[in-house]
């Protein structure tokens, strides 16, 4: 019974305080802004696209600000994203944006390649600009 306790003991202190394992629970946060004027920010990018590895777990935290026209269920932008080369649908990826901050914990596609993130609801006369790269490097 003393040696199971202890090597539930040493289970829990490889997990607790290795770094590299630490460093696999936690998402990468990506902070977006779906704003008033029918664009994807991103602070500090004139471009803004977003980054990740095959596989990747992303939060995503996106402040969607009012646009002109909105969903009858009150969403104001969307969010979906879109394999570039035949603007196919990736599953869990098609979000309905309300005024405010919302989070969410996607998985990046594992296939390597570009892929455009695209607004689906008709929230101003420039909707079809409202677009974002998304990029999944091997």
């Amino acid at each position: 019974m003393l040696k199971l306790l202890c090597s539930i003991a040493a289970a829990l202190t490889l997990c607790c305080f290795s770094p590299g394992l630490r460093g696999q629970s936690q998402h990468r946060v990506i902070e977006i802004l779906a704003d008033h004027d029918s664009r994807y920010k991103i602070a500090g990018r004139k471009n803004p696209e977003i980054i990740a590895k095959p596989g990747e777990e992303l939060t995503l935290r996106i402040t969607a600000r009012k646009a002109q026209t909105h969903n009858r269920d009150g969403s104001i932008h969307g969010f979906s994203l879109l394999r570039a080369k035949d603007r196919k649908p990736i599953d869990g990826w098609d979000l309905l944006l309300k005024p405010g901050t919302q989070e969410f914990t996607l998985t990046a596609p594992v296939e390597p390649g570009e892929y455009l993130i695209v607004c689906t609801v008709i929230c101003s006369p420039d909707h079809e600009q409202m677009n974002m790269r998304f990029v999944v490097q091997p």
